[in-house]
């Protein structure tokens, strides 16, 4: 399975609201384990807070709102259990920039600070701060 079929299928074993609007992933997949599966995580929660999701579809905004937060916090929550605080800390602060440019009406800030974060995270390397 590829990092989105196992967070559909993830999501889909909660049960619940969000589970009922899991849908078969939409778009370019990645391989690569458990922090491919949180990165994931965490887009699909900036795309359900500032876009069309790829995993949860729903016509709600608050339910798509409600599904955003609970996979930031899944994969930020994954992390942390796995001892992983510098990834942790770069996709903390890549949420955190990815809504103040919305914020600030500049979402290709946000795509920037995601091309940064991820190359930080498969470099190793401790990114600079986007914004």
């Amino acid at each position: 399975m590829t990092a989105l079929a196992d967070l559909a299928a993830e999501l889909r074993a909660e049960g619940g609201l969000i589970a009922a609007a899991v849908a078969d992933p939409d778009g370019p997949d990645t391989t690569g384990g458990e922090r491919a599966l949180v990165v994931e995580a965490i887009r699909e929660g900036y795309l359900q807070h500032y876009g069309d999701g790829r995993v949860i579809r729903t016509g709600d905004r608050d339910l798509a709102l409600l599904a955003g937060d609970r996979l930031y916090a899944l994969g930020l929550a994954r992390l942390a259990e796995r001892g992983d605080l510098e990834a942790v800390r770069v996709l903390a602060d890549l949420i955190s920039d990815c809504a103040q440019a919305h914020a600030e009406g500049a979402p290709e800030r946000a795509d920037a600070a995601w091309e940064t974060a991820t190359t930080a995270l498969r470099s190793g390397h401790e990114p600079e701060h986007a914004i």
